[in-house]
């Protein structure tokens, strides 16, 4: 085994116990710690068996298994900057309401 699996699977190890962590917190959804589970789960077995990647490219006509996993991991990112993006507009506008409730209130209690 190559040191980089070895890495790779420490690594992964150690963000599985971090996803184990924050779900046992509350802090992850189900669906949130599944996806996690998913993402380093298949992370460890590519380090297992990286010949699985070369099958998958080969099924969807890439030509080397490490583009697979590079286009994957892209997509991924992308993913998950959209949701990202999308939760902080979210907590934009909760914040601009609360300051807009607060102002009203500073107002209302200086009239009187």
């Amino acid at each position: 085994m190559a040191i980089i699996q070895v890495a790779a699977i420490i690594f992964s190890l150690f963000a599985l116990s971090r996803v184990f962590l924050r779900a046992k917190d509350k802090k992850l959804t189900i669906p949130e710690f599944l996806f996690w589970i998913f993402i380093w789960g298949a992370f460890i077995v590519t380090a297992f068996f990286p010949d699985l990647l070369s099958v998958a490219a080969k099924f969807v006509g890439i030509g080397r298994g490490i583009d697979v996993l590079i286009y994957m991991s892209v997509a991924t990112l992308f993913y998950l900057i959209f949701r990202l993006y999308i939760k902080l507009e979210e907590l934009e506008q909760e914040m601009t309401l609360v300051v807009r409730e607060m102002a009203f209130i500073k107002a209302k209690k200086k009239k009187k």
